[in-house]
């Protein structure tokens, strides 16, 4: 019996408890993981969608157990996969919401593939990667983002492997949608996965999730007052790229090919746009903590394109439109190999 979509909610009255499931939450206490389900939570009765509408699709980790603590459908499906297990709800019941949930470790080391060619389709589904740096399930291994360095289980050493940026790496497979948030701000994450939920296409936003047990602080100089505000660059949609304590603030420009740090009152301080369709921007944005900037927050592109299962549907009705066929024509069409010649 498959998913059937709902009506959509119109009327009704949903709140945070209508999402939990009954389920005991067992992530480690102090887990970013748990602001985020709270945010989500919090998000879907906002949505005016009836909850048989919603999808959570998990892979393998500690961000996987997320679709057991939503009060949804979900699938719990294998390391790696949960991009393509969604991919056939969506393209099946298009009018149903799905949201992956993933951490680093499975969406960017066995599950790159999936990540890159749902993203490269604009498939209209929501993926949310939860970064920690660090394989946390199985107990604090090096991840895919894993700064060089990084001394864990598997690399006592220090890890000699470059980081993978999720956000340059989605950039690079053209998705429509692309935002990242951190697990300490639950108003600013609330927003993000408030517009990823609207948007047409692929959606992914990267959340910055604090591993208490092996990683704990892999992101303090964005999380901790009295740090955090001249590490942090908050992106607004025609607003100038502008950061700082607001008696110390500083701003960024795009000058010869490079955005550089200049200072607030600068009049070529650039103006952030998230309408960015060829990528060269927003990839150096992308990129800005790595030449000793801010680490932008907030969404980096959202720009508008048909999504992969309007267009299979119109494709198949099509193919229905021009006629009925028969397995033997078919078979018998196009490049054949005749035994006879």
């Amino acid at each position: 019996m498959g998913i059937q979509a709902k009506s959509n909610g119109v009327g009704l009255k949903l709140s945070r408890k209508d999402f939990q499931s009954d389920q005991t939450v067992r992530w480690c206490p102090g887990c970013g993981d748990y602001a985020i389900l709270a945010t989500m939570q919090k998000l879907l009765p906002q949505l005016g969608m009836a909850k048989e509408n919603f999808v959570f699709v998990g892979g393998i980790g500690c961000a996987a157990r997320f679709p057991y603590y939503m009060d949804t459908y979900g699938f719990h499906t294998i390391h790696g996969r949960a991009p393509a297990v969604a991919t056939g709800i969506k393209v099946t019941q298009p009018d149903l919401s799905i949201w992956v949930i993933s951490g680093d470790g499975d969406s960017l080391s066995i599950g790159g593939n999936h990540l890159i060619h749902a993203m490269r389709r604009n498939i209209g589904i929501k993926i949310l990667l939860f970064n920690n740096r660090i394989y946390g399930l199985t107990k604090g291994q090096y991840s895919p983002t894993s700064l060089v360095g990084t001394k864990t289980k598997s690399t006592p050493l220090g890890s000699i492997d470059y980081p993978i940026h999720p956000i340059s790496l989605a950039i690079g497979a053209e998705c429509t949608f692309i935002a990242r948030t951190v697990d300490r701000d639950q108003n600013h994450m609330g927003q993000m996965l408030s517009a990823a939920a609207k948007h047409e296409g692929t959606a992914l936003v990267e959340i910055l999730q604090n591993c208490i047990v092996f990683n704990d602080g892999a992101w303090h100089q964005y999380t901790e007052k009295g740090i955090k505000e001249q590490n942090i660059l908050y992106l607004e949609e025609g607003k100038p790229l502008v950061y700082g304590p607001e008696d110390d603030r500083n701003g960024v420009r795009l000058h010869d090919f490079r955005l550089e740090i200049v200072d607030e009152g600068s009049p070529d301080v650039s103006v952030h746009r998230t309408d960015d369709d060829e990528g060269a921007y927003v990839h150096m944005l992308s990129r800005l903590e790595s030449v000793g900037g801010p680490l932008p927050l907030g969404i980096f592109r959202d720009i508008e394109r048909p999504a992969y299962e309007a267009l299979l549907g119109d494709q198949v009705r099509s193919a229905m439109d021009a006629g009925e066929g028969t397995v033997d024509a078919l078979l018998a069409s196009g490049d054949t190999w005749d035994h006879k010649n």
